[in-house]
């Protein structure tokens, strides 16, 4: 059976250069970087370089970069760290939008239950956070905003640099989670005026279990790792030397190639939505990816539940039946019988809501690839349609 991958927003493989990069870490120079030996020093100078690399894509500096175990760790440290030094400080408010990855949308949970208010700002249907809601959601309690650059599930790009920009005029420290933009599009942490951002290596084809949280200089975060001084005293715990080199390569080779995996990406993105369209079952669908206002590497539709009855399960599992991996949403909360609340923040109905495909494209696919997806699509859609004719 014909495999076909499109679900590059929930992980990707690893690029055969950053195996290589990693494998002489797990046997060879395998010294603790803590260690004053040749052996120690070696790893430390292999984890400084990849601080260096990252730290140059995001114009920022080294000092800046917190290795993590991936993008959940950085939202909560940047989210945790930041409202408990506020908290010591009398505020205690934050504001975050109802769209945010649940590595955002959970913790801001938490910390409601433990005597914060967290502003949820809504979206228009186009999947964008107003900046002005920001504005006027702003007391003098506020210590932190957080909205995400990319959305992971519909692939909108958020106004950041505009949020950013307000945000420091009130000096509240300023969050985004990178997860879904990173080695996607430009992530220059000045231009997009933010103060902390998160990112994760299996993203961008490098190993899972890495990532890293950029906090601005001058930016204070408590600490919630405790038990040694690695990452400058503020991360306990000895590194993931391979993880962590294998993160520097990953970056790396989006820097020389990032432009042409747009390019990529676009085309077939490009030809996904020309095929389903021309497919005669577009009537039955609802785009939930403003073509204008979204990364190329995502595109979401869901089968409108006013017109035809779905089964959501027999939707995804028709892909993986066929051999196309593709989601319903955030590969976090994969298996859930909920409905996207992305999707529902759109205005659209439960039924809806759970009728939902993403595709996400990445450098190994072809139109082959997806000229099949939506001989798939178009296959599925139509054994909904005949159902209801039957009835």
């Amino acid at each position: 059976m014909r495999r076909v991958y499109l679900d590059h927003s929930a992980t990707t493989p690893v690029d055969p250069a950053v195996v290589s990069a990693m494998t002489p870490y797990f046997n060879e120079i395998f010294g603790n970087p803590s260690s004053v030996h040749q052996f120690g020093r070696e790893a430390k100078v292999a984890i400084e370089e990849a601080r260096g690399k990252i730290a140059d894509f995001i114009n920022a500096e080294p000092s800046e970069i917190i290795f993590t175990s991936g993008g959940t760790e950085s939202d909560n440290f940047a989210i945790l760290g930041v409202a408990l030094a506020g908290f010591k400080r009398g505020k205690n408010h934050i504001i975050t939008s109802k769209i945010e990855h649940h590595a955002v949308l959970d913790v801001c949970i938490y910390l409601q239950k433990n005597g914060f208010d967290v502003t949820f700002l809504e979206v228009g249907s186009d999947g964008i956070v107003d900046p002005d809601d920001v504005r006027k959601s702003i007391t003098s309690r506020t210590c932190l905003v957080t909205v995400m650059h990319v959305n992971n599930e519909i692939g909108t790009i958020q106004p950041i640099q505009e949020i950013g920009k307000i945000a420091q005029e009130y000096n509240i420290p300023f969050h985004t989670d990178a997860v879904q933009s990173l080695g996607k599009i430009e992530v220059d942490v000045k231009n997009l005026n933010v103060d902390l951002l998160s990112a994760s290596a299996h993203k961008i084809y490098g190993p899972k279990g890495v990532g890293f949280l950029y906090v601005r200089k001058g930016i204070y975060i408590e600490k919630f790792h405790h038990g040694g001084s690695q990452e400058a005293g503020r991360r306990a715990g000895t590194e993931a030397v391979p993880l962590i080199v294998g993160f520097g390569k990953a970056v790396e080779i989006c820097a020389e190639r990032m432009k042409y995996d747009y390019e990529h990406v676009s085309m077939l993105k490009e030809r996904m939505v020309k095929g389903i369209y021309e497919s005669g079952f577009d009537e039955f669908l609802i785009l939930n990816s403003p073509l204008d206002k979204t990364i190329p590497h995502i595109l979401n539709f869901s089968v409108n539940s006013s017109k035809i009855e779905v089964d959501a399960d027999a939707l995804i599992y028709g892909f993986d039946l066929r051999g196309v991996a593709v989601s319903n949403g955030s590969a976090c909360t994969s298996g859930s019988l909920k409905p996207s609340h992305v999707i529902l923040a759109l205005g659209r109905d439960e039924k809806t809501a759970l009728a939902t495909v993403r595709f996400s494209f990445g450098r190994g696919n072809t139109v082959d690839d997806v000229d099949y997806a939506v001989e798939v699509f178009a296959e599925i859609v139509r054994s909904f349609v005949e159902k209801v004719a039957l009835k």
